[in-house]
């Protein structure tokens, strides 16, 4: 097979940190606050901005909180746990890296002792008619190491009396989410919006600030993970007043991404741009008998995280190693040609691709990607 002539004009698949927007440069960062506090008013009112288009993209509840933390979608999540939980009893689902290392913190380092967990392989999703609603729930609303996603919210009751937990990273702005629904989602800017790394976002339903108010947990609380003092909410963290010292220029960058987003129709504009490249994949994958989906039902196959597997019988034949290695090579040759960087699985996944599908992605970039993939295939097979 000889090489496609069509190159992606944006070679940059990578599930995190993503593609910058379409059409972004350094130059958008040239109004950042630098060389000031980030208490200044200035740095306060780009940090109370980032909040206010947030909530308002997002369609974020007026009676939900929303503020930035520090250490990306992990120090959120993690802020979260450790904040929130023991209380009551928790329910923990997971079916991917990152879910599981969460039910591993709660059972290993907060070491609560009814702790129920509910663990899929890569490409399924848990039973989630499992869960107990009178207990706590956390799980991972997208699976980015696994490409499996939750398909709505309607397993989760209104009138639930513990907390849901949501670790959103990979699905805020490219998916709908049902805010009535949970009272905790974390995301990093890194994902969907192509912003920097490092720095996380929690949502709070009024449950959850007040579950906060009424509850100390049994453990000591790191500084960066405390929300409440005195017994209430820290209000400043959700007008602003970040826990530490912020990156001016990732606030910059993350503001050009939100007013991006809302230059093409905000929330819904967003998760049609990512739906369209999962289609294109989809259309492509409907073609071919060498690949296939990880996710094993149509309906769970994330818009953002889109993981593949090869199912072709002469790579099936093959050892778990030489697999791995063959999968490997493939991705290396697209890096190598320079029309596809960073789509390797994720270290702890199964042996396959995974293709950044989110908003900041060009579906023309999706399209001029797949005959590379028939072409790296056939290579790896021949070679």
């Amino acid at each position: 097979m000889t090489k496609p002539e069509r190159r992606p004009d944006c070679p940059n698949f990578s599930s995190g940190p993503c593609a910058k927007r379409p059409g972004w440069s350094p130059e958008v960062l040239s109004n950042a606050v630098t060389g000031r506090s980030h208490r200044s008013k200035p740095g306060k009112a780009r940090l109370k901005e980032v909040i206010d288009l947030t909530k308002e993209i997002l369609e974020i509840p007026d009676d939900y909180v929303c503020g930035i933390v520090p250490a990306s979608d992990t120090g959120a999540i993690e802020m979260a746990m450790w904040s929130l939980l023991g209380e009551r009893g928790v329910d923990l689902f997971a079916w991917e890296s990152f879910g599981s290392a969460w039910v591993k913190d709660v059972q290993k380092q907060l070491k609560l002792d009814d702790a129920r967990a509910f663990v899929a392989d890569y490409g399924d999703i848990p039973d989630f008619s499992q869960a107990d609603f009178s207990r706590d729930v956390l799980l991972t609303w997208n699976g980015t190491t696994s490409g499996v996603k939750i398909p709505n919210g309607d397993f989760i009751p209104d009138d639930r009396d513990g907390l849901v937990i949501a670790d959103s990273t990979s699905a805020v702005f490219a998916m709908e989410m049902p805010w009535e629904k949970l009272d905790v989602v974390t995301w990093s800017w890194q994902k969907v919006m192509g912003g920097e790394a490092a720095h996380g976002m929690i949502v709070l339903s009024p449950k959850a600030v007040a579950r906060l108010e009424s509850y100390t947990p049994a453990w000591p609380m790191p500084k960066i993970f405390q929300l409440t003092k005195g017994g209430k909410l820290i209000e400043g963290i959700f007008a602003g007043e970040t826990i530490n010292t912020p990156s001016m220029l990732a606030v910059e960058d993350a503001l050009d991404g939100l007013q991006w987003a809302k230059s093409i129709n905000g929330l819904s504009g967003l998760i049609e741009r990512s739906e369209n490249n999962l289609k294109a994949i989809a259309d492509w994958v409907d073609d071919r008998d060498w690949v296939a989906f990880l996710a094993k039902e149509p309906e769970t196959r994330s818009n953002t995280s889109i993981c593949l597997k090869i199912v072709d019988p002469w790579y099936q034949a093959l050892p778990a190693d030489e697999q791995a290695a063959k999968a490997k090579q493939l991705a290396s040759l697209l890096d190598a040609e320079g029309v596809a960087y960073d789509i390797g699985a994720y270290r702890d996944a199964p042996a396959g691709l995974r293709i950044w599908g989110g908003a900041t992605v060009e579906t023309s970039d999706i399209e001029a990607l797949l005959p590379w993939l028939d072409w790296a295939f056939e290579e790896i097979k021949g070679s």
